[in-house]
């Protein structure tokens, strides 16, 4: 374990928790500093809804499957020069998606900015893993979430500053200029982390075993299995709430940036929860404690659906709590997907974070198709997705730690 986690902010551990966020902080400013612009992006280029959505779901799709690749690529070549390219390779991807003259030339680069979000994402967590044990690195990714947490408070809000004063393809610059600093720390201020690089990791042979020996761990199947949920919750929100804010309830896209920045903000107060609980607990007490939120949010979008008039606070009140419990489901299940693996980490990070872009990619697919002009199908979406969050919270994570606990015991 890294000493520097333990004994106070070293400016060693002070650099790798910016690293962190930077990286990890890379997937909401991809996501939410353009979601204001979305509604003006699809009257300029006269695209229909399900193209537009297309730029969110072809972005994670690309997201998930390019991880398959990079988590191996990053085993056996280390992380620093795979963070190095995939980053190279965004702030290109986002140059050219700001320049589009067409929807499907922006889905094209998207798409490639899914791929080089992919590099950051995953390089980001095995090197947590790299540097921490699985309940010291849940601490240091709680600190490192929220500051990911403030990139993401900033990121709607800067959008529909953007976006209205600027225009839709300010926004997507901005994304290139985040991840060019990120580029920026990681050349000058981070050294390889990985302590030995796996010379087999590109085998065929050792890839499958690799992937096999991640999946079998009931352990990973419990955390990734929670993140998944986790984030396909937020992800609904994300995916279809400008729409229903802006063309249903008629908010501009100032006052829609403002709301999601408010949620981001309260995400943040979750991640200081889930430090706060790990200090004293473990990883499924802190996980037990957290998804009460995010049932009582998923039960209070259950009544915006059907019970409540359509409004903004109907929506936002339980997205709150979704949010708090995200804030300390997230942290958890990052650390407990890699944490029993030290030497495959980089597998690990990949697999678990291509299960969280498939759940995106079909959230983005369902609501693309489900949107009607009425609340009720985002709100029953982010319902339905929360409760089985927490029902994983509650049975499945629970049982590892028991399992845990009598394996240490034997």
């Amino acid at each position: 374990m890294d000493q520097g986690a333990t004994e106070g902010a070293t400016p060693r551990l002070l650099m790798q928790v910016a690293a962190l966020a930077l990286l990890l902080g890379l997937q909401p400013v991809t996501t939410d500093l353009y979601l204001p612009a979305l509604p003006a992006l699809r009257g300029e280029l006269a695209a229909p809804m399900s193209a537009v959505q297309l730029t969110l779901s072809a972005l994670m799709l690309s997201f998930g499957l390019g991880q398959l690749l990079i988590g191996p690529l990053s085993d056996r070549f280390g992380r620093r020069p795979i963070l190095l390219g995939g980053l190279a390779l965004y702030v290109l991807a986002a140059l050219a998606a700001a320049l589009a003259p067409d929807i499907w030339l922006l889905v094209a680069c998207r798409s490639l900015q899914g791929l080089a979000l992919a590099a950051a994402v995953v390089g980001g967590r095995a090197m947590l893993r790299d540097w921490f044990e699985p309940r010291e690195g849940a601490r240091v990714m709680a600190r490192a979430l929220s500051g990911l947490g403030l990139i993401a408070m900033l990121s709607p809000t800067l959008g529909g500053l953007l976006a209205l004063y600027l225009g839709w393809r300010a926004a997507l610059l901005a994304t290139g200029l985040f991840a060019a600093g990120a580029l920026a720390l990681i050349a000058w201020q981070i050294p390889e982390s990985l302590p030995a690089r796996q010379r087999q990791a590109l085998h065929p042979r050792q890839w499958l075993a690799n992937w096999a020996l991640v999946l079998a761990h009931p352990g990973f199947r419990a955390y990734a299995l929670l993140t998944t949920l986790a984030y396909a919750t937020l992800y609904a929100f994300l995916a279809g709430s400008s729409f229903v804010f802006i063309e249903v309830l008629g908010l501009s896209r100032m006052h829609y940036g403002a709301l999601v920045s408010l949620g981001a903000a309260i995400y943040v107060g979750g991640t200081w929860l889930c430090r706060r609980w790990l200090a004293h607990g473990s990883l499924p007490q802190t996980v037990r404690r957290g998804a009460i939120f995010t049932a009582l949010g998923a039960l209070g979008m259950g009544a915006a659906a059907w019970l409540w008039p359509p409004s903004v606070l109907a929506l936002m009140l339980p997205h709150g709590f979704i949010m708090l419990g995200h804030g300390v489901l997230q942290p958890c299940g990052q650390a407990g997907a890699v944490g029993p693996f030290p030497r495959q980490a980089g597998a690990a990070a990949a697999l678990s974070g291509f299960a969280i872009a498939l759940g995106a990619f079909a959230v983005s697919a369902w609501l693309s198709r489900s949107l009607d002009g009425t609340v009720r199908p985002l709100a029953l979406t982010m319902m339905s997705l929360g409760l089985a969050t927490a029902l994983c919270a509650w049975t499945l994570v629970q049982a590892e730690g028991r399992r845990q606990r009598g394996a240490a015991l034997a």
